[in-house]
């Protein structure tokens, strides 16, 4: 399981034209889900995500959280970062988890961030704009 996080001032996901998740200060996420993933590697992903220090501390170092900031999630579905890009021009997906589990594990990771702190959504499967404001800019991959 695969979360690109972005640290943002605020970011939101339009679908159809509609907001369906916007957060202020926090992480966007960007969910991958592989085809051996499982409710134990989705929990320590977010256990990683919700710990990992990427805010500024008064020195100006980045020793804070997400929670210790009292900043937001944004988490969204994204089945290209499992891609393979190894070789060739062109992305393989044969590493994604099927649809369902990768559904069920996305909701499942949301769920347990949702237990934490303030959480929203991107909409599984659909087709999403995604607008941020990086803050830094701050990306980091995260891989368990």
């Amino acid at each position: 399981m695969i979360a690109l996080i972005q640290r943002v001032s605020e970011a939101a996901v339009n679908v159809d034209g509609e907001i369906v998740g916007q957060i202020d200060q926090g992480l966007l996420v960007l969910l991958g889900v592989e085809k051996d993933d499982d409710e134990a590697k989705a929990k320590r992903l977010m256990e990683r995500v919700t710990t990992y220090r990427v805010f500024e501390d008064e020195a100006g170092k980045m020793n804070l959280n997400v929670q210790q900031v009292g900043g937001q999630l944004l988490v969204v579905s994204q089945f290209t970062l499992p891609a393979d890009t190894k070789k060739g021009t062109r992305a393989g997906f044969s590493r994604g988890a099927h649809p369902a589990d990768a559904e069920r594990l996305y909701d499942y990771f949301a769920d347990q961030c949702e237990a934490l702190l303030p959480t929203e959504r991107g909409r599984f499967a659909a087709d999403m704009k995604v607008s941020l404001i990086n803050d830094g800019p701050v990306t980091f991959w995260l891989q368990v």
